[in-house]
């Protein structure tokens, strides 16, 4: 809105220029989202309070502290990421861009599966909420969707090609193989990311490193010199993403401010899934699939930790893991939850270095 409504005045004032840098304007998606989290968290924290007598519902199963620490927090306040989100793209990135709207339209319909999943625990006060077959249809549905979009905008070869990071002339065509790695890659990146939702601030900071490191891959993808001279793929219109990961980067740090240990709020599936699916949509549209795996290496590590200990129990007897997600076996070995956020936060940013190293850099 702000872009459209200052952009022509760009040619006749110069102070306006600067809205044409997608540059400023990802830093003004990310200030926005911040100041609107500061805004309205307090207030959105209070009303989910109200409309939450007892708080999420904790697992019975889980962490024994759990139960006394966590009791009584509100969730669902992915809401406030999602409106953050929202409402800074749509101030600061050109809505005439496809792949923005992609984005959004991931973000608000895996947030809606989020919502529904945290209203059924609610309602029924259990840690159960959709059936798992409901909402990965939910999200497998979406995902494809998001990918047809996506490779019709992009066009072919390259919206249905595999790039290789180190090696830009390897770009194998998938042709229609490359749906349902796709899916694989949004829906895999939304569960993993709502594994690793488990304790104070674990996950949110993550998930706002890869947001960082995707929105400075897609600047660079959208621009061909530069793109060229780094040695990746251009994607031309992808530049824009910069600003959607520049959202969500200032929408992760207010939200961190409400949900760093002690929590004031958890985001919930709302938010969770929400975070996953347009990090591994946003991974698809500009061609670093495998980069995702890189950057969200602790979502991927929480994700492997879990499908270990289901096959070795159902096919041994034995777990692997005192309990699983690995965040939950270390608190079963004594660390305290801010050590184990902190030092998970670490390795986060290892990651996040090693996957911008697939950058030429000079």
């Amino acid at each position: 809105m702000l872009y459209h409504l200052l952009f022509p005045l760009a040619g006749k004032f110069e102070p306006f220029n600067v809205f044409r840098y997608q540059t400023f304007r990802g830093i003004g998606a990310v200030v926005t989202a911040l100041v609107i989290c500061f805004i309205w968290g307090p207030r959105v924290i209070q009303w989910l309070k109200s409309k939450q007598a007892e708080g999420q519902p904790i697992r019975v199963d889980g962490p024994e502290g759990h139960l006394l620490r966590k009791k009584g927090t509100p969730t669902m306040g992915g809401f406030l990421i999602l409106l953050a989100v929202t409402i800074s793209t749509l101030l600061w990135a050109d809505l005439t861009n496809a792949y923005v709207w992609v984005t959004l339209l991931v973000t608000v319909g895996f947030g809606t599966i989020g919502f529904f999943d945290d209203y059924q625990k609610l309602t029924r006060r259990s840690s159960r909420g959709l059936s798992s077959r409901t909402k990965f249809l939910a999200q497998v549905v979406l995902s494809a969707a998001a990918t047809t979009a996506v490779v019709y905008i992009t066009r072919t070869p390259l919206g249905t090609s595999l790039a290789v990071p180190f090696f830009k002339g390897i770009l194998p065509d998938l042709g229609w193989f490359f749906l349902p790695l796709a899916v694989v890659v949004i829906t895999g990146a939304s569960n993993a990311v709502n594994l690793t939702d488990g304790l104070d601030g674990l996950a949110i900071v993550p998930a706002m490193l890869a947001a960082g490191c995707f929105g400075l891959i897609a600047y660079l993808a959208g621009n061909t010199i530069f793109a060229n001279y780094r040695q990746i793929q251009h994607v031309p219109g992808s530049g824009e993403l910069a600003v959607f990961c520049g959202s969500m980067v200032g929408a992760a740090l207010g939200f961190l401010w409400f949900n760093a240990p002690p929590a004031m709020v958890f985001m919930g599936d709302t938010g969770s899934l929400a975070l996953g699916g347009v990090l591994g949509a946003t991974a698809v549209a500009i061609k670093h699939e495998i980069v995702l795996v890189i950057v969200g290496g602790l979502f991927v590590m929480e994700a492997v930790s879990v499908m270990v200990q289901v096959i070795s129990f159902k096919t041994t007897g034995r777990r692997v893991f005192r309990m699983a997600p690995i965040h939950h076996h270390f608190e079963q070995l004594g660390w305290r939850e801010p050590t184990i956020v902190i030092r998970f936060w670490i390795i986060s940013v290892i990651l996040a270095l090693v996957g911008l190293s697939t950058l030429k850099l000079r």
